[in-house]
């Protein structure tokens, strides 16, 4: 069975305001002294973030007990500092992002800009293990129609700067920024994806590969798949019921592409046109479908990628729980349907914060 691992990425806020703190320094002195063994805690881009990375594991169960655990260490350590954090994509309340002091964060600052300082959002990053290179681009030219639906099913950033976006997921806007984002073209061989970052790489627009940013990439430093479509969830049941579908989404391709089934022909303009669409309205009203590219509700388009990887979920026995996870999910809605849900409720973004940070740890 396919090895998982997930990298999460939280914002730090102050405990009472809700208001984003740069504190990851203090954070991760305090979880580097408390760790036994490695720390699973890294710092990020700006000093408000915090971002931790599971093992990886074959077990679902012991996915979802680990992430919660890390989010309740994560929550320990901030609150010795009279902070907190919370799940969320983009901080709803005003920030003044600070930059990280590393010498890669200060590069990226100055040759990008305005882009960096905008950048303060918060992703969740899935790795699946591949046998070889040559698997891994099979699959990601087999992922390309579905990546969207995840962002759909993950999107938990509709405020910015105390404002409402408009968006579900606003991160995926600004994310998209960046030169080297979004999706891409089929590769048909490692060799020709290889050759691909290496002309991305000789423009030296970027710094290395870890600026590589599609949707979906072979990881530079794992054997592995790695899926960056998503934002953070706030719920850690999401967070597992993505982890789940992306597995078996890896399963399935890889499987048609031992059977030499080709990849879907659509084009990176078409792939664009779906992701945006699953960052405008999420789950509220209509996706892309992946096999047709044509409008249809989103909660047929959902159903249609559970149908997609049924069999790999029956394999792995995780069906019935991506079930009953996805139907919770299209019942109360993203991230950002809760966010909102709550602003309405409340008429304020310090409580929808608030309660944001109760709910992070699930």
């Amino acid at each position: 069975m396919r090895s998982v691992g997930v990298e999460e990425e939280l914002l730090l806020v102050d405990a009472v305001s809700g208001e984003p703190q740069a504190l990851s320094t203090a954070v991760l002195a305090m979880a580097e002294r408390r760790a036994e063994g490695e720390c699973a805690f890294e710092s990020e881009l700006h000093r408000q973030q915090l971002e931790f990375a599971t093992r990886p594991q074959t077990d679902m169960h012991e996915l979802a007990d680990e992430i919660i655990r890390r989010r309740a260490e994560a929550a320990g350590h901030a609150a010795n500092l009279g902070a907190a954090v919370v799940a969320l994509a983009t901080s709803p309340l005003p920030v003044s992002p600070s930059i990280g002091t590393g010498e890669r964060y200060q590069w990226l600052e100055q040759r990008f800009g305005l882009t960096v300082q905008e950048q303060l959002t918060c992703g969740c990053h899935v790795h699946v293990s591949v046998e070889s290179d040559e698997e891994g681009v099979g699959v990601l030219d087999r992922l390309r129609p579905w990546l969207s639906v995840l962002l759909a099913l993950s999107a938990n950033s509709p405020f910015w700067q105390s404002q409402d976006s408009g968006y579900h997921s606003y991160r995926s806007r600004v994310w998209d920024r960046w030169p080297s984002a979004g999706p891409v073209d089929v590769f048909g061989s490692a060799d020709r994806y290889h050759k691909e970052i290496r002309a991305l790489l000789d423009t030296e627009v970027l710094r290395d590969e870890g600026m590589i940013y599609f949707d979906a990439r072979l990881s530079h430093r794992y054997p592995t798949v790695e899926v960056r479509v998503t934002d953070v969830c706030l719920d850690p049941t999401v967070t597992v019921l993505v982890a789940t579908l992306i597995r078996a989404l890896v399963d399935t391709a890889a499987l048609e592409w031992r059977a030499g089934k080709p990849p879907a022909a659509f084009r990176t303009a078409l792939l664009r046109m779906a992701a945006w669409r699953a960052s405008r309205s999420g789950l509220a009203d209509r996706l892309l479908h992946p096999l047709t590219m044509h409008p249809e509700p989103a909660d047929a388009v959902a159903r249609a990628l559970l149908a997609h990887v049924r069999d790999a979920l029956e394999e792995s026995s995780d069906l019935k729980a991506a079930d009953d996870a996805l139907g919770s999910l299209l019942t109360t809605g993203n991230g950002a349907c809760v966010q909102r849900g709550l602003m309405q409720r409340t008429g304020s973004l310090r409580d929808t914060v608030k309660e944001c940070v109760r709910r992070t740890r699930g």
